[in-house]
């Protein structure tokens, strides 16, 4: 397999639909072992729409470029309650690829 799963984790702020169903926002994402692109992304937000969307928004960046530019994106066109967590579930994410290839 040329992919892995890695996944990202933040707390969410109070009074959301998901917040109901988890206490933690997760993004998930299948990233391209060569070149660290991200090839399918999803989270727990409560709609399919939501999470469908966060998928469009994160899929095809190279997570060797850094975090900056996606969570640029989840910030600029994600405009719920979940914003925050979001890019701090990015942030997330992004660690445990660092420390992934660190190990390899």
């Amino acid at each position: 397999m040329n992919t892995y799963f890695i996944a990202g984790h933040a707390r969410l702020p109070s009074g959301m639909a998901a917040q109901n169903m988890y206490e933690i926002l997760t993004i998930t994402a299948e990233i391209d072992k060569k070149y660290g692109v991200i090839v399918e992304a999803n989270c727990t937000l409560a709609t399919e729409h939501g999470r469908n969307f966060i998928n469009e928004l994160l899929k095809g960046y190279s997570l060797q470029d850094g975090v900056e530019e996606p969570i640029q994106t989840i910030q600029a066109h994600y405009l719920g309650k979940a914003g925050n967590a979001l890019a701090s579930a990015m942030k997330d994410l992004y660690k445990q690829y660092q420390m992934h290839q660190k190990k390899e």
